[in-house]
């Protein structure tokens, strides 16, 4: 049974609020946000429209379809976005880069919420704002028909489309860190998303990404960011840090993903019948 609860507001409850601009956007990631708490999500890797389907019934706000460490292709992604459509979570598509094309051709599939993987300066970022904006604002290429516009019959897609995107850049090196504030602080950078394993290892701990000086690091860039508008995300490393993550305030927090779930789960149980079996002998 579907928990009891209402994770994205209706169109009703966003007409009338008026707490923040983000409880008024089109974008289902901004309204989520408007909330003010922290937003659970989980990982999905298995490139399984059934897992996605099955996670957006968990209770989490929203869920990451990650294209760049899974094999999921663009028909793959469409597949999960319907699997989640109608459900009270949010999708968020992880591409592989932060390339023009790719971002315009899952803007055009109906992805509403991107995530790219490794921007390191104001300059990428400010690349990647302008790939996802329709001129004059960006470079986004125009199509009379997609799947985002329902295939030509949304007349006002092309005159929203701008609010109904929202970007989010990780932050995954020392170099990122160091420009922390400068990606942040760029206009149309809507969050950014700590991912500590590729920082651990561009900070020396290669596979280590629960590793003290690396959360530090991760706290600290938090911190710094307390008084600016952008929202800030983490990928815990195990349910622990993921408390700590949610318990310190980041806005949006990925406590775990789908493989590890279930892969760690069914150990655990072949585990412990294997035992019994023993036991029986």
């Amino acid at each position: 049974m579907r928990p009891a609860i209402m994770l994205i507001p209706s169109q009703e409850e966003v007409a009338m609020s008026d707490k923040s601009p983000h409880a008024r956007s089109r974008n289902p990631f901004r309204r989520a946000l408007s909330q003010d708490r922290p937003l659970l999500g989980i990982w999905s890797m298995l490139n399984s429209s059934n897992a996605v389907e099955g996670l957006s019934e968990c209770g989490f706000d929203w869920v990451l379809i990650d294209g760049e460490h899974s094999p999921v292709t663009l028909p793959d992604a469409i597949s999960h976005l319907r699997a989640a459509k109608g459900a009270d979570i949010v999708p968020i598509v992880r591409i592989s880069w932060n390339e023009p094309m790719l971002i315009k051709q899952y803007l055009d599939a109906g992805a509403t919420t991107l995530m790219l993987p490794y921007v390191q300066s104001a300059a990428e970022a400010e690349a990647a704002v302008a790939a996802m904006h329709y001129p004059p604002r960006g470079t986004r290429g125009v199509a009379a028909m997609h799947r985002a516009s329902r295939y030509g019959t949304d007349k006002t897609y092309l005159a929203e489309a701008g609010d109904a995107v929202a970007l989010i850049v990780q932050i995954e090196t020392q170099q990122a860190l160091d420009n922390l504030e400068a990606i942040a602080g760029v206009e149309g950078v809507d969050g950014v998303f700590f991912g500590p394993g590729d920082l651990a290892a561009t900070m020396g701990y290669l596979g280590k990404p629960a590793e003290p000086a690396v959360i530090d690091a991760i706290v600290n860039g938090h911190a710094r960011l307390k008084d600016m508008p952008v929202k800030v995300g983490v990928l815990a490393p195990n349910p622990e840090l993921a408390e700590r993550f949610v318990r310190h305030g980041f806005d949006f927090v990925s406590v775990a993903n789908d493989a590890a779930v279930l892969f760690t789960g069914a150990a655990a149980l072949a585990s412990r019948f294997q035992a019994v079996r023993a036991e029986g002998r």
